[in-house]
This record gives structure tokens, C-alpha cells and sequence, in this order.
């Protein structure tokens, strides 16, 4: 399926490849957003394309929110039903993105395999090691456990969030070490975060200033 003749061809599927991986990180984003988390509307239910998928997903937020990260699902296996959902989804949308993009470039085929099952790999890990995804993938660390679990939308990297401006950070010990989310050199990295955050900045949750906080509790003591 994938045969390489010469090195023409192999950077060119490799070039496919590195952008077959933006373009999954980008339907992670939307596809969490919209599909999975739904969308608000006045006085109505959130709407979503998928209600099945947006079901399974809102009862693994809540399994997760009890539970401090774990989800027991992925302990179960395929005999759960929201993690046979998940497979079968990303199958479908692996299969999908397939066929669309085999024409185009056969590099951005494999990005949409490894993408599905490298998702799969990852989420079902952290929330079966929850210490394992603070450090290695603090963004959806903070998607959960967050006070604000509408944001930090991508799980694998976090790339689309700081495009979106939906990065949102609860705490310096939960922010990546840099926003490709993969580890590199501390002087490299320092230098892509300072270059990136100039034009794609984190939000930060807002915490009241500790005077705030110190006259707040001595008016309620007075009260009291």
C-alpha cells in the first residue's frame, strides 16, 4: 500500500505525513468541541451531530470527575459500552479520512491511521495512569479537572488550542513545557514558547489576588 521507490517519494510521503498530523490535531479540536462536548443553546439541550457520542462522552466526564482522572471503562474493555464507542468512532473517521485522502497523498493516509490509533493509545493510558497524563499530557489534565472542562479541547497535542485560543491553564504545574507539547532542549524550548505565546498566548484560570481573598474573610468574619 505504501511503497517507497526512491527518496522523492519518501519525502514527499513524509511531507503528507507531518501534515496529515496538523490536520488530525485539527479535527481532534473540532470533533471534541462540536461533536462530543455539543453545543450550548438557550434554554435547550447542547446539540450535537453524534447524541450517542455525546452521551458516552459526557459519562466519561462524569466518571472521570468522581473518580480523580480514572476512567474504569477502559479497565472493562470493548464489554463497556462508551469504550466500544470510542474505537468504533475513531475506526469510522480513520476509515473516512482514508478514502479521502488516499488520492491526495498516501503519507496523509498513514498520518490518519497512526493519528486514530495513537489517540486511542493515549487517552485510554491517561486515564488509567492519571500521574502519567499530568506530566506527558497536562492539557487534558486540565480539560477534566479544570473548573472551565469547555476548553483545552485536544488530547494528543495541544497545537489547534493555542491556535484557538482555547488553551486554559489552572495551575504552573500543569502547563506543558513548551506548546508542541513534545520535549525538547530546555533553551529550545524556552525560546518557541516565548516566540509562539507572543501571537497564541494560554489563557490562565483567573484567581482572586490574595487581598481580595484576606478582606472577603474579614468582612464575613465581622458579619459573623
Amino acid at each position: 500500500m505504501f511503497y517507497i521507490h526512491n527518496k522523492q517519494e519518501g519525502l514527499i510521503m513524509l511531507k503528507g505525513f507531518l501534515v496529515g498530523l496538523v490536520v488530525a490535531n485539527g479535527f481532534e479540536w473540532v470533533a471534541h468541541n462540536y461533536i462530543l462536548h455539543g453545543q450550548h443553546r438557550p434554554g435547550k439541550p447542547r446539540f450535537s451531530p453524534v447524541p450517542r457520542s455525546m452521551k458516552s462522552h459526557w459519562e466519561h466526564h462524569r466518571e472521570v470527575r468522581k473518580q480523580d482522572f480514572h476512567d474504569d471503562g477502559y479497565v472493562e474493555g470493548i464489554s463497556n459500552w462508551r469504550t466500544k464507542n470510542e474505537i468504533v468512532s475513531l475506526a469510522v473517521v480513520a476509515g473516512a479520512a482514508s478514502l479521502i485522502f488516499y488520492p491526495i497523498s498516501k503519507g496523509m493516509v498513514a498520518a490518519s491511521l497512526y493519528s486514530a490509533c495513537n489517540y486511542y493509545y493515549i487517552h485510554r493510558r491517561a486515564h488509567l495512569e492519571p500521574d502519567w497524563a499530568m506530566k506527558k499530557i497536562p492539557w487534558h489534565y486540565d480539560h477534566h479537572m479544570n473548573s472551565n472542562q469547555d476548553a483545552n479541547w485536544c488530547v494528543t497535542k495541544p497545537w489547534f488550542d493555542y491556535l484557538m485560543g482555547t488553551r486554559v491553564i489552572s495551575s504552573a504545574d500543569l502547563q506543558e513545557q513548551n506548546p508542541l507539547g513534545v520535549k525538547l532542549p530546555q533553551p529550545i524550548a524556552n525560546w518557541l514558547s516565548s516566540s509562539i505565546e507572543k501571537y497564541f498566548p494560554a489563557k490562565w484560570v483567573e484567581k482572586k489576588p490574595l487581598l481580595v481573598e484576606e478582606n472577603a474573610q474579614k468582612l464575613n468574619d465581622s458579619v459573623a
